[in-house]
């Protein structure tokens, strides 16, 4: 008996993805209002259990819509990102980032983490040409980072 590994090849499976994810398009903004919600709440996660130290803050999560330039954008001052982290959880499509959070704190804290599949984010690409992300890790040496992605399998980063 021979054992073996399914390959995706990522040219094919990202208009799949972008196209039949979900069936209602309107799911997105859900998806990624909820990733901005569990951001806040693993912050939160790590000042209960003294990873943070630092102010919370106004945690609210702002959704503004640019109708001229048509964009969506969606802040939170949740846990962060650094670049290494974008690069494991952005671009590792069914990676979960929410489920490693989970399972490495659950026994410190009353972890409530919405999303545990990482697909949420790619619906982004349902309804957009172009999807970019800003972000700061909560860790006080961390750089800003940029992400860049126009619905291909090729991204930019930088910090």
């Amino acid at each position: 008996m021979n054992t073996g590994k399914i390959n995706v090849q990522t040219e094919n499976i990202f208009p799949i993805i972008k196209k039949f994810l979900y069936t209602d398009h309107e799911i997105f903004l859900r998806e990624l209002i909820s990733n901005a919600v569990d951001a806040t709440q693993k912050l939160k996660t790590l000042a209960d259990i003294g990873k943070y130290k630092g102010e919370l803050g106004d945690l609210t999560i702002e959704v503004s819509v640019d109708k001229k330039n048509k964009t969506i954008t969606i802040k939170d001052k949740g846990i962060g990102m650094t670049k290494e982290e974008v690069e494991k959880y952005i671009t590792e499509i069914a990676f979960s980032g929410a489920e490693e959070f989970v399972k490495k704190f659950k026994n410190k804290a009353n972890v409530n983490i919405i999303g545990h599949f990482g697909l949420g984010f790619y619906s982004a690409f349902m309804v957009a040409d172009k999807v970019e992300i800003f972000t700061k890790s909560y860790k006080k040496t961390a750089k800003g980072v940029h992400w860049v992605c126009e619905g291909s399998p090729e991204y930019t980063i930088e910090e």
